[in-house]
Order: structure tokens, then sequence, then C-alpha cells
């Protein structure tokens, strides 16, 4: 059930580790965007302004979590690699995190809210779909740490089955608390829950009865400072880097909710076109990290330099198709989230998709390389990286945007900018020291 990445076809063996991750991850969105969907057609822009903004603070809150699981993942990989197989023993500070993130968030739920300039009209419906969702975050998080584990192991075919039948779960739930119930925008949100709830449960399941190396044994019951030492040091800035990405993310949020509701609708709907465009390149880059990490871990310099050669090749390839897809097919892709007769809303997602659109080899580039400088014990970088991307996308929008000559085009380019100059940071990085010291 596990992939040992360190031999055979270099190209092969990323590929055929990255589609269930690909797969997995755009079968994750559904959760996501089968609320927009169902939102935006059947109960309007002022919901559909609602689920959408709860999306980018609840994925801001919930980064805590997904980093403490990405980087007990890269930890396994590089023991596994090496051949030094461990228990990680990071659950319980990584589910201590998640209860602490649950409970601040709905502690300060209103004056989150404040603070990201929700409009009155839609604040109620916005803080029902986020309490439930943070209620149920328990359920996210086993999730995500056993993939996690599973996906450092090699093996990303179980968390792919238990999430595709969870969104599918999702689907119907959504369907029948909003059509048949009547729960409106709750409804949505607690067919996450329920959905999130079911893959947790089955992947538990599933770890615990084929994936020995992660069932808890007396032995794994003693403190190693050094084991410690190791997860804290890479979990940790994982988690700083997510943080800070998702930061970001909630402060240009929040500057285009200034622009109203209208534009709060089309952002949501076209973030969410966005997020299933650069999927696959993203997901290939966790591939290529885990790729990167076992030969690392197993002492193989020839095949890591073979693996970014072909890893680049492949990500500018996807997100060539991405780019042509999207720009091309704009209008038809607003038109899925959004009635015909919303020519506002409409207009501004296109010009928004248009814009990023062209632009997703930026984007590709940097999640190889956020990959490349975790697998090599190197996630400081990667939050270097982070920084840079996401404060010059926060600079430029917030200086440019209120500018009548500039207006919500500052915050679309200043999206892409900040991918240009995180990209070309990383690779002078990689040139000038990574190479230099033998990798």
């Amino acid at each position: 059930m596990h992939t040992d990445l360190t031999q055979g076809s270099v190209t092969r063996s990323m590929l055929g580790f990255a589609w269930p991750l690909i797969l997995g991850n755009l079968l994750q969105q559904l959760y996501n965007v089968a609320d927009t969907l169902i939102v935006g057609r059947f109960l309007g822009a002022g919901a559909l302004a609602a689920v959408g903004s709860s999306f980018t603070l609840m994925t801001f809150l919930t980064s805590v979590l997904l980093g403490l699981c990405m980087g007990s993942g890269a930890v396994f990989s590089l023991l596994w690699g090496a051949r030094k197989e461990e228990e990680l023993n990071s659950f319980l500070l990584v589910g201590a995190a998640t209860l602490a993130v649950a409970a601040l968030a709905l502690g300060l739920l209103q004056p989150i809210l404040t603070a990201l300039k929700i409009p009155g009209e839609i604040r109620a419906e916005m803080a029902a779909y986020l309490r439930i969702i943070f209620l149920g975050l328990g359920f996210a998080f086993v999730y995500n740490y056993m993939a996690a584990l599973l996906r450092s192991l090699g093996n990303a075919v179980l968390p792919l089955l238990m999430l595709g039948g969870a969104a599918l779960l999702n689907v119907a739930l959504d369907l029948f608390f909003v059509l048949v119930l009547g729960l409106g925008v709750p409804g949505t949100a607690l067919a996450t829950v329920l959905a999130q709830g079911a893959s947790a449960a089955g992947l538990s399941v599933c770890c615990l009865k084929w994936a020995p190396q992660l069932r808890p044994q007396r032995r794994h019951c003693r403190f190693r400072r050094d084991i410690a030492r190791r997860i804290a040091g890479y979990s940790i800035l994982t988690c700083l880097q997510q943080s800070v990405m998702n930061f970001g993310i909630l402060m240009i949020q929040g500057l285009v909710n200034s622009f109203g509701v209208n534009v709060m609708a089309a952002f949501a709907a076209a973030v969410k076109i966005d997020a299933f465009a650069y999927m696959p390149v993203q997901d290939f880059g966790n591939a290529f990290s885990t790729f990167i990490a076992q030969n690392y871990g197993a002492g193989e310099t020839g095949r890591i330099r073979r693996g970014i050669r072909s890893g680049t090749v492949t990500a500018l390839a996807f997100c060539v198709v991405s780019s042509a897809v999207v720009a091309g097919f704009a209008p038809a892709l607003m038109g899925l989230f959004v009635p015909p007769e919303e020519t506002e809303i409409l207009a501004v997602g296109v010009e928004y998709l248009r814009i990023e659109g062209v632009c997703y080899c930026g984007i590709g580039c940097l999640f190889l390389l956020y990959g490349l400088y975790r697998a090599i014990g190197r996630p400081g970088l990667s939050l270097v990286l982070t920084v840079i991307s996401l404060g010059t996308r926060v600079v430029l929008a917030y200086a440019l945007a209120p500018l009548p000559a500039f207006g919500l085009k500052a915050i679309w380019w200043a999206i892409p900018i900040g991918w240009g100059l995180a990209d070309l940071t990383g690779f002078l990085w990689y040139r000038f020291v990574v190479l230099r010291r033998g990798i």
C-alpha cells in the first residue's frame, strides 16, 4: 500500500504518486464548491457573499492545523526514506492546537466579522455558517492528520477514496438540507461538517488496519527529545507559512469586502474557479516534496536533481493548460455559479479570472519551491517566500486599490506580481546556495 519514491523512473514515480493527490484535492474542493453552487443558484447573491467570505476566514483559521499536519508528514517522509520508522507522536500536539483555534474563533467571531468589514445584510448568515463549521473543526483535523502521515509513506490512495465518498455525501446533504428542509446557509455548513466527520472516521479505521507504522505501541510512549524537536521545527515553521499565507489572503478579502456585496459575490465564485485551476499543480508540488524528502533522506542527490528538472517541466505544463482553460472560458465558468441576470457580478468575476488565469505559471513554480525547501530541511525559507508573495500582494493592493485609476484591478494584479517576486527569490537561493552545497 506504500510507495518507495527512491527507486524507479523519476517522472513516473512523481506522477504516479501525484494523481491521487490531485484527484483527492479536487474532491476536497467539492465541499466548498457544492456550497457555493447551491447557495449562488438557490439562495441569492447575499448568501453567496456570506459563504464565500466564510471560506476565506475558515481557511485562515484552519491553516494552523494544516501546517502542523504537513510538517509532521515531512518529517515522516525523511524517516521513511532513511529506513528509520518512528512514531511521530504529534497527534496530541496538533489536536490541542485544533481545539485552541476552534475555541478562539467561536469566542471572537463577532469582532472578527467587524474587522473584515462584513456588510450588515449578510452578517447574521455568515456568523451562523461559521459557528457550525468551527464546531466541526475536529473532524477536519483527524482527516488531515491521518492523510498527511499516509501520504508521507507513499500511500495517497486511501485518503483519496475516503475523500471521494465524503464529497459525494456532502453534495447529497447540501441538496437535502437546502432544497428539501429549507435550512438555508446553516444547512450547507451542517452538510460539510457531517461529510468531514464521515471521512475522518473512515480514514482512521483504515490507518489502524493497513498502516502498522502508525499504530501506537508501548515504545512510542517514551518521550524522545530529538524526534520531538524535529517535529516541532518542521511543523511550527510550516504552520507559520500556512498561517502567513492565509492571513494575507484574509487581508485581501477584507479589502474586497469594502467594495460591496456584488464584488464579494463575484470574488467568492471566482476564487473557487481559481482554486480548481491551480489545484493540480499545488498537489503535484506536494507529491514533488514527498519525492524530494524520501530521496534526501536516502542520500540520492542525483535523483533529486533529476526530480527537480522533471518536476519543473511537468508543473509548467499543468499551468499552461489551466491558463488556457480559465482565460478562454471565464464567462462560462462564472455562469456556473451566478445567474445570467447578475451582470455586474459576472463582469467582475470574469475580469479577475482573466488576469489571474494568464499567470498560473507563477503560482506553479512557487508551489514547487515550497515543496523543495520543506523537503530538504529548510521550511524557514518557504516561510520567507510566503512573506514576500503575500506581503507584496497586500502592500500593492492596499496602496493602489483606493485610487480611482486602479480600483479592483490593483487587487487582481497584485497577486501575480507577488508570485513572481517570490519565485525569483526562491530560484536565486537555489542557484547560489543550494547547488553549492551539493544538492
